[in-house]
C-alpha cells in the first residue's frame, strides 16, 4: 500500500486562481490536519485529490488496490433503509461472502465430497477475513460510539437530521477501514464524548488520514503532520497543531527578518546606482544594477488575520455574586421527569465559566434558566445588583439583514465610520467588506458581527451559546482574545475544547442530571475526569480481584469432592465403555458408508465451531454486554451450541471406534 501524490496542482474558477503548483504526499500512517481561513480553498483541493472536482493542471496518483473513504461536511442521504440496513451497506461485499457461505452448507448436507469440503474452508476462511463474524458487532459499536442508539438502529435514515445523517456518513467511512480517509469537518455536530471516541479510533487507525478541521484540540490529538493553505499554496509541516503554529511562528519571524534585510540592500544599492550611474564609477553602478535584476525577491509573509487589541465599552459595575442557582431543578412541560435535579451553583465576578457534557444534557437549557427565558420547576435563581446581561445564541436574531455591516455598527451604536471600521476591523472585517449586506454573509461571518455587537452593548455579564461556531480559526482566535480583554463576567456552552482552555477558569459539568463544578481551566477538568476515572476502575479492579478469590476458593472446594469421586467412577466408567460399545447404534454398518457418515459429521463440526465462534465475539462485545435482554439471549445459544457440538463429537466418536 502506497501513498496519495500531489504534484504541481492548480485550480481557478473564471479568473480567480484558489491555489497554484501544489504539492504534497500523504503515506499510510500519517494524520494530516488541513488548516487554513474559510475560502482558501481547503474542500475544493479534498475534492480535487477525489476526482469530484476537476482541476485545470498537474496529477493525482495512488496504487490503484488502495481504497479511500470520504466524509463531507453536507450529507445527502434519503435513503428508505433503517440506520441498521444503511450501516450494512458498507459490508456488501461480506453479505455476498454470508449468501455463498449458506448456500455452499446447503449443498455440503446433500454432497460433502472432499472437493466441497475444502472448497468451503476456503470460503469460510475469506468470510472469516473479511469480518464476517464480528461485522455486526462493529456497526454497533461504531453507531454508539458516535451517539446513536438501540433504538435509532430502527429508524430510517432519511428521517434524521443533517448532523445526525453526517453522522450516519462518518460511521459508514470508518466501519471498512479504507486505505486512506478524507475527513472534511467530522467534529461538527458532535458532542465532546463523540469526539473523544473520533479521537481514539484515528490515533489507532493504520491508514493515511486527511482531516479538513477548525477544532484545534481535535487536531492536537490526532494529527502529526499539518498541511496550511495561504497564498494559493500549500505549506508542510511535522507534528501537532501546537507544534505547527511554533513552527510557523519561527519561520515568518526569520523571513520577515530576511525580507527586511534584503529591501534594505535594494534600498541601499538603488542609491548606490542613482548616486553614480553618470559619474566616475559608472561601470560599477551598471555591474551593481546587474546583480540586482539577477537577485531573487524574498516575498513578505502575508499579514496573518488577528484580533486588533482596543477598549471595549466600560462595563457598569455589579455586586461580586453575579448569579446564583439554589436547588434548582428543571423538567419539561410534557415530562414528568426532571432534566437536571438540586442543581447549586455560585457565579462570581470575574469568573470565566465553560459548561460541557453531552448533548441532551440540559446545557441550552442551563442558560435559557439563567436569562430567564425558562421557569425553573423548583428552586430559585437569583441575579446579583446591577448585574446587565447580554446573550449570544446562534440564530444571530439581533442582526438586520437588510442592512450593510458598516451600517449596522453606525446605527445601532452613534459610531463614526472611523471608531466602526475601527472595531470591525478587531473582528477581521477590512476594507470593502464593510460593505457587504448581512444577509450575505455566511454563518461564520454573521456569528463575528453578532459577537462584537454583544461586546459593545455594555452588557457585564456574557452568557454565550456556542459562539465560536461556523468560525474558522483566526476568527477563534479573535474571539478568544477579546473575551480576555473583557472586563466583566461570561459563561459559555461551547465544545470547542481548545477554545474553553483559553477563556474558562471554571468547568460546570451538566451530566446526568447532576452538575459538577471544576475549578480550572477545561485541561485541568480532563485531568480532575481522569483521576475519577482512574479510582473508580481501581475499586472496580478490587471489586474483581475479591470476587474471584472467592470463586478459585469455591472452585478448590469443588476439586476436593471430585477427586473424591474420581476414584469410585474409574471401574463405573471401565463398566460404561464396554456397554456403549456394546450398545454402539452404528455397529454393522458397512466401511463405506461408516467413512462417508464421518466426513458429513465432521463438516458438520466445523460449521458449528465457526458459529459458536461468532456467539463467543458477540458474547465478549462490550455493547452486547451492556444489553442484559440480548446477553442472556446470546448465552443461551452458546449453550444450545456446545450442546450440539458434544453431541456431534460423541457420534464422531463412535464411528472412529468400530
Amino acid at each position: 500500500m502506497g501513498s496519495i501524490k500531489v504534484t504541481g496542482l492548480c485550480k481557478a474558477f473564471g479568473i480567480e486562481e484558489l491555489f497554484n503548483d501544489v504539492s504534497f504526499e500523504i503515506k499510510r500512517g500519517e494524520r494530516v490536519g488541513f488548516v487554513g481561513a474559510n475560502g482558501a480553498g481547503k474542500s475544493t483541493l479534498m475534492k480535487c485529490l477525489l476526482n469530484k472536482v476537476e482541476y485545470d493542471k498537474g496529477t493525482v496518483s495512488m496504487e490503484p488496490v488502495d481504497t479511500i473513504g470520504y466524509v463531507e461536511q453536507q450529507a445527502d442521504m434519503s435513503s428508505d433503509y433503517t440506520l441498521y440496513d444503511e450501516l450494512k451497506t458498507a459490508f456488501e461485499d461480506v453479505l455476498a461472502l454470508a449468501a455463498a457461505k449458506e448456500a455452499m452448507e446447503a449443498e455440503i448436507k446433500e454432497n460433502h465430497s472432499e472437493e466441497k469440503l475444502e472448497a468451503y474452508g476456503r470460503l469460510v476462511e475469506r468470510f472469516e477475513n473479511a469480518g464476517g463474524y464480528d461485522f455486526e458487532s462493529r456497526i454497533r459499536r461504531t453507531a454508539f460510539g458516535l451517539g446513536f442508539t438501540q433504538e435509532d438502529l430502527a429508524k430510517q435514515v432519511a428521517n434524521f437530521s443533517g448532523g445526525q445523517k453526517t453522522r450516519v456518513c462518518l460511521a459508514k467511512a470508518l466501519l471498512r477501514q479504507p486505505d486512506f480517509l478524507l475527513l472534511d469537518e467530522p467534529t461538527n455536530h458532535l458532542d465532546v464524548g463523540m469526539i473523544e471516541w473520533l479521537e481514539g479510533f484515528l490515533q489507532n487507525y493504520a491508514g493515511g488520514v486527511l482531516i479538513i478541521s477548525h477544532d484545534r484540540f481535535f487536531l492536537d490529538r490526532v494529527a502529526n503532520r499539518i498541511f496550511e493553505i495561504e497564498n494559493k499554496t500549500v505549506t508542510a509541516y511535522e507534528g501537532n497543531y501546537t507544534y505547527y503554529m511554533k513552527v510557523r511562528e519561527q519561520r515568518r519571524a526569520a523571513q520577515l527578518s530576511a525580507y527586511e534585510k534584503q529591501q534594505e540592500h535594494i534600498k541601499k544599492t538603488e542609491e548606490y546606482i542613482r548616486k553614480y550611474k553618470a559619474g566616475i564609477k559608472s561601470k560599477q553602478a551598471r555591474g551593481r544594477q546587474s546583480q540586482l535584476n539577477r537577485l531573487e525577491r524574498i516575498v513578505k509573509p502575508a499579514d496573518t488575520a488577528a484580533f486588533n487589541y482596543f477598549a471595549f465599552n466600560p462595563t457598569g459595575e455589579c455586586a461580586q455574586r453575579v448569579a446564583e442557582f439554589e436547588d434548582v431543578a428543571y423538567n419539561f412541560p410534557d415530562s414528568h421527569k426532571n432534566l437536571f435535579d438540586h442543581v447549586n451553583v455560585l457565579i462570581r465576578k470575574g469568573d470565566g465559566v465553560a459548561v460541557v457534557g453531552p448533548n441532551g444534557a440540559g446545557k441550552t437549557t442551563f442558560l435559557r434558566l439563567l436569562i430567564g427565558e425558562l421557569e425553573a420547576s423548583q428552586g430559585r435563581i437569583k441575579l446579583g445588583s446591577r448585574v446587565k446581561i447580554g446573550y449570544f445564541s446562534q440564530q444571530h436574531e439581533g442582526l438586520h439583514m437588510e442592512r450593510t455591516v458598516l451600517e449596522e455598527m453606525e446605527y445601532e451604536y452613534g459610531l463614526s465610520e472611523e471608531q466602526s471600521r475601527r472595531y470591525l476591523g478587531a473582528f477581521l472585517f477590512h476594507g470593502d467588506e464593510v460593505l457587504r449586506l448581512i444577509g450575505s454573509l455566511s454563518g461564520g461571518e454573521q456569528s463575528r458581527l453578532a459577537f462584537l455587537k454583544l461586546m459593545l452593548t455594555g452588557a457585564n455579564f456574557l452568557v454565550l451559546d456556542e459562539p465560536t461556531n461556523h468560525l474558522d480559526i483566526p476568527a477563534k482566535e479573535a474571539v478568544e482574545e477579546a473575551l480576555s480583554t473583557f472586563p466583566g463576567t461570561y459563561i459559555t456552552v461551547s465544545h470547542d475544547r481548545y477554545f474553553l482552555d483559553k477563556v474558562a477558569n471554571c468547568v460546570l459539568e451538566i451530566a446526568d442530571g447532576r452538575l459538577q463544578e471544576y475549578n480550572g481551566n477545561y485541561s485541568y477538568y480532563r485531568e480532575k475526569k481522569a483521576e475519577e476515572a482512574q479510582e473508580l476502575a481501581e475499586l472496580e479492579a478490587e471489586a474483581k480481584a475479591a470476587a474471584e478469590a472467592e470463586k478459585a476458593k469455591a472452585k478448590a472446594e469443588a476439586v476436593k469432592l471430585s477427586d473424591r469421586a474420581k476414584t469410585a467412577g474409574k471401574a463405573a466408567e471401565a463398566k460404561a465403555e464396554k456397554k456403549v460399545e456394546k450398545n454402539n447404534p452404528f455397529r454393522g454398518m458397512s466401511e463405506a458408508k461408516r467413512t462417508e457418515t464421518i466426513q458429513r459429521t465432521e463438516a458438520e463440526i466445523a460449521m458449528a465451531e465457526a458459529e459458536l465462534k461468532m456467539l463467543e465475539m458477540e458474547m465478549n462485545d462490550p455493547v452486547i454486554q451492556a444489553d442484559p435482554e440480548k446477553s442472556m439471549e446470546i448465552a443461551q445459544a452458546y449453550s444450545d451450541k456446545e450442546a450440539e457440538i458434544q453431541a456431534k463429537y460423541e457420534k464422531w466418536e463412535q464411528l472412529s471406534d468400530l
